[in-house]
């Protein structure tokens, strides 16, 4: 690929980005999509902007809100995000910090010496090819090359000093937030899966036994799960019948005497009788605590903190698979369906897991190899003679080169995140934000094989086997290949990056369905049902993976720097504007991305140092590849020094400051009020659905002496509309 067809893929990108902010500017002013663009706004301030009188305004593009997101400080990201939104943004910053030092060094030092590496007389630049300025165009044994090393340590010093403080920057803020934080549940609670089955006893018996027995001075209670199908249903429907009765109106009433939560809901509307409300509003008769209901698994809940976490460090029986026992997550982030799994399932998904995500990784070979094939127009004509005349066209050219491969390819990765995350529930986590870290592992490995990897093989030499009949020659191959695929990267990284954040900013999805709702289903209520958390699990495997490209190609290909630095650049605002105003915190991780990130860095790093080790030994530069070995030595050492002194930080929590928040806590007479606190926080039913249905049931009451208190001529329906209670288990129950 020439210039030309780089800057026709620039153009197109650039053209497109810019159109696309330009329409978002205008749409977010517009108030009936208040809901797509400020949900997490609406969501805590429970109202919308209701600015609906016509303003030229409204109608013109601004950078309003790239200012407003600039403007918005860590505080109150953490605030906002949490301790994940924070870590997502050092991402960034790292990434721009780490990029504008390479960029610097490289666009001055590294591009000259590629562009005139070899004797030749260069064309204009349009007209280049994009090999003059890698360093393919040095030629072998040249003095030269001791400035790509040079570049090489200058960005890897550079990367590792900065990961370190990063890394112990994100450490301090994770202390910080478990000692600052309310009082979290999940510090006194622990999960313990595979009980024993005992003949003639309940397991919701045997725990207690168990730990008032081994535990008898910090036991305090414990929480059994029970069987999830209508418990699950029942949750659903008491979310959605408790938020409609929030957010009615004062005054009105949003609760008809129908069935509000589908055909077959748990909610009935009632008499106006007192008593029947009274009757009804109980969880009593939810039969839960039944034999036949009860799973192996169970929360049981201590006095202090440094209780839990013991209990969790040691085996609690001579049988391993037997009261297995793990800190529990937060009662918001339970992944209730995953915990009626048996234990010893657990290996058996993971193990499918993995198979299936090797085989839809093969499968995706297919496209990959296709996208391949668009970059190499002499074999595609040699492969189909009927299309020479037509690739032979200079806009044609510029298009299928510059452009094409990288949307087809992009299309088809977008069935890969939900795929993952298929793959990630099937195994069995016991929470959503574990779920949602298995899937960005496995999105991460998937992108870096066919996106990077497969790239390489199927573009550099496609009908070369070489690299895979011995691991040994990897980096050697790659050497030989990446320095050609500079001008499929440079196109990705436009492509994928700057039309992916334009694709970001403007929501075409949520979009799309809040038209249809407003036009077509004349549903004008703005719900914050829809919602969704920051997709963790997608973004990050993005932004590392331009990561490993960028630290792959910022030697052998500078050129690619500038366009990967304003696509960081824009990220960080695009992100910071999405977490601000469009996504909601649902569960905090805790900062647990973080050793994700450093660890992929660090690949990256590792990665890139052998293949300048390998392209040096190609070019037949001996004093280049000497002195490269001692840095991948020294990389490797310090991400060990890395593991011994920060990760066990993200993997255990610190039993002396889980002691002092102890002692604290007792010492202010907080404790108490905690443990009232800790036994109704692993409900199965929903903590928040309980205080709601608490409120419609005061209001039930207030209408019924309202009622009461009226004269007798007047009708029941006159006073108020019949109120709608949660009736769980009247019918039937769980057991039958």
């Amino acid at each position: 690929m020439d210039i030309g067809a780089l800057l026709t893929s620039a153009a197109i990108n650039t053209g497109l980005s810019v159109l696309l902010f330009s329409l978002y500017s205008i749409l977010r002013k517009q108030p009936s999509n208040t809901i797509v663009y400020f949900g997490r706004r609406l969501a805590s301030l429970n109202n919308r902007n209701s600015r609906n009188h016509f303003s030229f305004e409204r109608f013109v593009p601004s950078p309003s809100w790239i200012v407003k997101a600039w403007e918005t400080t860590e505080n109150e990201i953490l605030a906002i995000g949490g301790l994940d939104a924070v870590v997502f943004q050092r991402i960034l910053v790292f990434s721009i910090r780490v990029f504008s030092i390479a960029a610097v060094t490289c666009m001055f030092l590294v591009l000259p010496v590629n562009y005139y590496g070899q004797e030749m007389k260069h064309k204009h630049i349009h007209a280049e090819s994009l090999n003059v300025f890698t360093i393919a165009n040095v030629k072998e044994g040249s003095r030269w090359l001791w400035a790509h090393c040079l570049a090489l340590y200058i960005i890897s010093c550079s990367a590792c000093v900065l990961l370190y403080f990063e890394y112990k920057s994100i450490t301090k803020m994770r202390l910080a937030h478990i000692t600052t934080s309310p009082p979290n549940p999940s510090h006194f609670t622990i999960l313990v899966r595979s009980i024993p089955y005992s003949v003639g006893e309940s397991y919701s018996n045997s725990v207690k036994k168990f730990f008032t027995n081994y535990y008898a001075s910090s036991y305090l209670s414990h929480q059994i799960v029970y069987r999830c199908g209508l418990v699950q249903k029942l949750m659903v429907d008491a979310e959605k019948i408790c938020m409609r009765i929030k957010a009615a109106p004062k005054g009105q009433s949003s609760l008809k005497p129908c069935c509000l939560c589908g055909g077959s809901t748990s909610f009935k509307v009632l008499t106006d009788e007192p008593e029947s409300v009274k009757d009804s509003f109980s969880y009593s008769n939810l039969n839960l605590a039944t034999r036949d209901n009860e799973r192996s698994a169970a929360f049981v809940i201590f006095k202090t903190r440094y209780a839990a976490v013991v209990a969790t460090q040691m085996l609690q029986s001579p049988n391993p698979m037997s009261w297995v026992t793990e800190l529990a997550p937060e009662p918001h982030d339970v992944l209730w369906s995953n915990l009626c799994i048996p234990f010893r399932q657990l290996w058996l998904r993971k193990i499918a897991t993995l198979l299936a995500s090797i085989v839809f990784m093969v499968l995706f070979l297919a496209p990959v190899t296709f996208v391949q094939g668009l970059t190499q127009l002499e074999k595609l004509s040699q492969t189909f003679p009927f299309l020479r005349g037509f690739l032979k066209q200079d806009l044609i050219n510029h298009v299928l080169t510059g452009y094409l491969p990288s949307v087809i390819l992009i299309l088809f990765l977008y069935t890969v995140p939900p795929t993952m995350m298929l793959f990630s529930s099937v195994e069995g986590p016991v929470s959503h934000s574990g779920r949602k870290r298995s899937a960005c592992l496995k999105i991460l490995y998937f992108t870096i094989w066919n996106v990077f990897f497969v790239n390489h093989v199927s573009g550099g030499f496609l009908f070369a086997f070489n690299m895979l009949s011995s691991v040994g020659d990897i980096p050697v191959e790659l050497a030989k290949a990446i320095p050609n695929q500079a001008s499929f990267f440079v196109t990705y990284v436009l492509t994928s990056g700057w039309a992916s954040l334009s694709c970001e900013v403007m929501q075409p999805f949520s979009l799309l369905c809040n038209f249809l709702k407003k036009h077509l289903l004349r549903n004008h209520e703005d719900s914050s049902d829809g919602l969704v958390s920051f997709p963790y699990h997608t973004e990050v495997p993005r932004v590392l993976l331009f990561g490993l490209i960028g630290f792959t190609y910022s030697v052998m290909a500078p050129l690619i720097l500038p366009f990967l630095l304003i696509y960081f650049l824009l990220a960080y605002l695009v992100y910071r504007n999405q977490i601000v105003n469009v996504y909601i915190t649902k569960y905090e991780g805790g900062g647990q991305l973080w050793p994700i990130v450093h660890n992929t860095t660090i690949f990256s790093l590792v990665l890139t140092q052998m293949i300048s080790l390998g392209v040096f030994g190609i070019k037949k530069s001996p004093v280049a590849s000497g002195f490269t070995i001692p840095l991948i030595i020294c990389t490797l050492l310090f991400n060990e020094y890395c593991r011994q002194r920060f990760f066990p930080i993200f993997k255990k929590n610190v039993a002396q400051v889980l002691l002092e928040m102890d002692r604290r806590d007792e010492q202010s007479g907080r404790m108490d009020e905690i443990h009232q606190q800790l036994h109704s926080a692993y409900c199965q039913l929903p903590l928040t659905s309980h205080e709601f249905c608490e409120s419609v049931h005061k209001l039930c009451q207030d209408n019924i002496r309202g009622r009461e208190g009226t004269k007798s001529g007047k009708e029941p329906s006159e006073v108020s509309e019949p109120c709608a209670v949660c009736n769980f288990g009247k019918e039937r129950s769980i057991g039958e």
